[in-house]
């Protein structure tokens, strides 16, 4: 046991220096994207007036909003989102060239986002997954990233063995279970990366995990294979998948496309959108409709009860345009291991748990940052320690010597 702790210490030790930095950076900018999708929207519909213009007005319908933003509109959109509430705005997105939030009463457009949150929280996503590098060296920024978080599953798993006890009595345990007061420098920071590490280890673990299984395909190809699936076929390298309801970190949305003579004829109906996701979900927060790409594409909603990111709370409903079933698919429709798959995607941001699970994630995250900073002093500590007694044993006299 002894040289298995020695083995585990080394591995524990060398992890931590060689991808401290990385994991460092990646816990802090965790940290800033704790609350993006709450404080994104917060900042965009801040002073907003998008209620009903007189006592009594009537919303338009949504084929007819549609309508008039395929009028205006020189992009064709790749996203309209309807929010639940009479004051509420629908948003037209545009992927990268922005979005507008549109009035259902009158139509017009009543605000555009906020481009300062949403370049906060695009430039903590960039140093987040690719290190802020750009262009061709994001692949490499996000190998980076990727096997750091690797690395980093490594020191939260050798550190649940470490801490343990080896006399388990409630003496030992309570000093490492409690912070301590007093304590040299060294003892501090040796009590912190214990304690933090002891009561974060468990939820650090799945963020971490999963975090894995969103850098690298062969990882979430396992999740498939351990559930007896064969993982789904990837779209070609340089393809880019559709945005889906969730945005936020979930992905980069894609670019909007010209309208190239398009008229408002070519604007999908729609139907009464509040009404059909009410009678597939009566609590739905959020309806999400992906912009057909043709007039014969099928309309797929997106409708949503809870914040964004709880697979478990999202259904999608796809409707043939050229007389083929509707499809209603809510989450327990799907394979195991595309249910098992969503989960883990929003496991690394806790949004599987919802506005809970979101700040657990945060403080989780923030106490990695300690957890880098106390490891690698410690570890500096150990290194100083060791030059001085290298420095000790070479000034000191030889025997040989003192026998001259």
């Amino acid at each position: 046991m002894r040289r298995l702790r020695l083995i585990l210490f080394w591995t524990h030790l060398v992890a931590g220096v060689v991808a401290g930095a990385v994991v460092l950076i990646m816990s802090v900018t965790g940290v800033l994207l704790t609350y993006q999708k709450q404080m994104t929207l917060w900042a965009d519909l801040r002073g907003v007036e998008a209620g009903p213009p007189s006592s009594g007005a009537a919303a338009l319908s949504a084929d007819s909003l549609v309508r008039l933003v395929a009028s205006r509109s020189k992009k064709t959109p790749t996203a309209v989102v309807w929010r639940n509430g009479a004051s509420m705005p629908v948003e037209v997105q545009f992927g990268r060239d922005g979005r507008q939030y549109v009035s259902v009463y009158t139509g017009a457009v009543v605000g555009t986002g906020s481009a300062g949150m949403r370049k906060v929280f695009s430039v903590a996503t960039d140093w987040h997954r690719w290190l802020a590098m750009t262009d061709d060296a994001r692949k490499t920024g996000r190998a980076i990233t990727g096997w750091s978080n690797v690395a980093f599953l490594v020191l939260v798993l050798t550190g649940m063995v470490l801490w343990w006890p080896r006399n388990l009595t409630w003496t030992s345990l309570r000093s490492v279970l409690w912070f301590r007061r007093g304590e040299t420098a060294k003892a501090r920071d040796f009590n912190w990366h214990n304690v933090i590490g002891i009561w974060s280890a468990l939820p650090l673990a799945a963020i971490v995990a999963s975090g894995a299984v969103i850098s690298f395909p062969w990882a979430s190809d396992l999740v498939y294979r351990v559930v007896g699936e064969a993982p789904p076929p990837r779209a070609p390298e340089g393809g880019s998948a559709p945005r889906t309801a969730e945005g936020g970190a979930g992905g980069r949305e894609r670019p909007s496309a010209p309208m190239a003579g398009r008229t408002t004829d070519n604007a999908p109906l729609v139907g009464d959108v509040p009404t059909l996701a009410a009678a597939r979900m009566s609590d739905w927060r959020t309806v999400s409709l992906a912009w057909p790409k043709s007039t014969e594409a099928p309309l797929v909603y997106t409708i949503d009860r809870g914040m964004g990111g709880e697979p478990t709370k999202r259904a999608t409903l796809t409707i043939s345009r050229t007389g083929e079933r509707t499809r209603w698919q809510p989450f327990d429709s799907l394979g195991t291991g595309r249910r098992a798959r969503n989960v883990m995607r929003f496991t690394h941001t806790g949004e599987v748990l919802g506005f809970w699970g979101q700040t657990l994630a945060g403080l989780v995250s923030l106490g990695a940052a300690v957890l880098v900073y106390t490891g690698l002093l410690l570890s500096l500590r150990r290194l100083l320690a060791w030059r001085r007694r290298v420095a000790r044993a070479t000034a000191s006299p030889q025997p040989d010597a003192l026998r001259a």
